[in-house]
């Protein structure tokens, strides 16, 4: 079985509000790329990776007039996916929903939140209390787009959770110097660390209940990103991984010395004149599911062979989103 993190720059922009693709010449919310195009792209990409689930971040808008489901099914019934049914949790109001399209002959999927507010990791559309800074008083902390919790079951029979996430950016939008710059990313980067403690305690609760557990998505950090980090100690992706989960990408960024980090990510940095290449996209395994022996994959189009070696593909992954697909094939 194949299960894939995907996120799709501005795929709500791809979307009238009856949830019919906008597949014409008009631009995309993507620089330089019409709608045709991007919508074509990601086509091309979903049905190279052939996943029987793929978590979609920043999949189209739930609001008052959009729905991401019926919008996602659209997308599916479109080009023929396999993956033709949507699951998702809880929305945001963001525009950027967290979304299962999975192979309903293969996956079954039920969004199942768990927690409480009497709990020390409540549901994640609720508040978590944590003293961020140590002054002794509990800062209130929630999502802006609350991780999808979903029950899975495979046609064989097996079992299995599934968390969603896309943390908080760590970027200063809005800033209007370099010591606003500076007030708002360590404020973001402390917001950060306390949605991946959060993550962690939940992730820790299913370990503990012996349930095979598959996080995966978009956590906007990894070891090194950023000049912050020695403040805190400690990445979002090294808390939630703590000693059990894996991830060989996330876990090869961490023993890192002279060794180049795999990067699933590439952004235009305008000032600079150049792109910036990240890791921030991973899918993490419980060590249950990580004794059968998975096989990881970055679907970037310059580091990959096959990617780079298919140039309607490799063009496909750069025109569809600023991110590139994570799959990992295991034996479920």
């Amino acid at each position: 079985m194949r299960i894939a993190t995907y996120n799709v720059e501005w795929f709500n922009a791809l979307f009238d509000d009856d949830g019919q693709l906008l597949d014409d010449a008009e631009w995309s919310a993507r620089w330089d790329v019409t709608r045709a195009d991007q919508t074509e792209a990601l086509a091309l990409v979903f049905k190279a990776m052939d996943a029987d689930a793929v978590l979609v971040v920043e999949a189209p808008d739930t609001s008052r007039k959009r729905d991401t489901v019926p919008a996602l099914e659209t997308f599916a019934q479109a080009f023929d996916l396999r993956t033709r049914r949507a699951a998702m949790g809880f929305a945001n109001d963001t525009q950027q929903e967290i979304a299962l399209l999975y192979d309903p002959d293969r996956i079954t999927a039920r969004h199942d939140p768990v927690g409480s507010t009497q709990g020390d990791a409540p549901r994640f559309d609720e508040v978590f209390k944590i003293d961020l800074d140590i002054d002794a008083t509990r800062d209130r902390v929630t999502f802006s787009k609350p991780p999808l919790e979903l029950v899975l079951k495979t046609a064989t029979g097996t079992s299995l959770r599934m968390i969603g996430a896309h943390l908080k950016s760590k970027a200063p939008h809005g800033a209007k110097s370099d010591a606003d710059a500076m007030r708002i990313s360590i404020a973001n980067r402390r917001k950060q660390l306390a949605q991946a403690i959060w993550l962690r305690r939940r992730v820790t609760q299913h370990l503990e209940a012996g349930d095979p557990l598959v996080l995966l998505g978009d956590l906007n950090d990894g070891p090194g990103l950023d000049e912050y980090e020695h403040l805190f100690g400690r990445s979002s992706v090294e808390i939630i991984l703590g000693d059990d989960m894996f991830d060989p990408h996330a876990r090869r960024a961490l023993g890192r010395r002279f060794e180049a980090v795999p990067t699933t990510a590439r952004f235009w940095i305008r000032h600079e004149n150049r792109y910036l290449q990240a890791l921030l996209d991973y899918i993490m395994l419980s060590p249950d599911l990580v004794a059968k022996r998975p096989s990881w994959r970055i679907w970037h189009p310059m580091d990959d062979p096959e990617c780079w070696t298919r140039p309607g593909l490799r063009d496909a992954l750069v025109t569809a989103s600023d991110h590139f697909p994570v799959t990992v094939d295991i034996d479920i």
